[in-house]
């Protein structure tokens, strides 16, 4: 899939809703200058071509009763195998992320589990057998960094405009 360029405008508006997806679009609108239904036209066209793939709300996995999160490095029996492991891993509620990888790895996977005897669990029961030769499990002790993307301009990076978001916030 290429790059699909963002004109100004694009730009402004999804470096605000990035922040709060909740946000009123008139109160974007103000912020940009432009009207409620330009936001609206424009949000509509950065869904239609996938820049913007929806929104929904976060759940905290600790607050939920999940205390390990696991990063989890997949060695395959075969690569070809891939696209089954994949299958078999969706089938996993926990697993939350999985990547085909370069490097030490054939995959890597992101999953939460209750606690460490419920990892343990999960990786004996539900992770050998379904083509996986061998894992190394790496348990985060706390998210230190979580953001999106940042919103760079194709002409200048360095001389992007800049908006303070947190007083757009502040008022949602």
């Amino acid at each position: 899939m290429r790059h699909q360029p963002l004109d100004e405008l694009d730009e402004q508006i999804l470096k605000i809703v990035i922040n709060n997806a909740r946000i009123p679009f008139l109160e974007v609108a103000r912020a940009c200058n432009v009207s409620g239904a330009a936001v609206h036209q424009r949000i509509r066209k950065l869904t239609d071509i996938g820049i913007i793939k929806g929104s929904n709300y976060i759940v905290d996995p600790e607050k939920m009763g999940y205390e390990t999160c696991a990063f989890i490095g997949i060695y395959l029996k075969d690569p070809e195998l891939f696209d089954d492991v994949v299958a078999a891993l969706s089938k996993v509620q926990e697993v939350v992320e999985c990547h085909y990888t370069t490097g030490k790895y054939d995959m890597f996977i992101k999953m939460y589990a209750r606690n460490n005897r419920h990892l343990m669990k999960i990786i004996h029961d539900k992770l050998q057998g379904i083509g996986i030769a061998r894992t190394e499990t790496l348990i985060s002790f706390t998210e230190g960094l979580h953001r999106q993307v940042p919103i760079l301009s194709d002409s200048d990076e360095d001389d992007e405009k800049e908006f303070n978001l947190d007083e757009i916030n502040d008022n949602y």
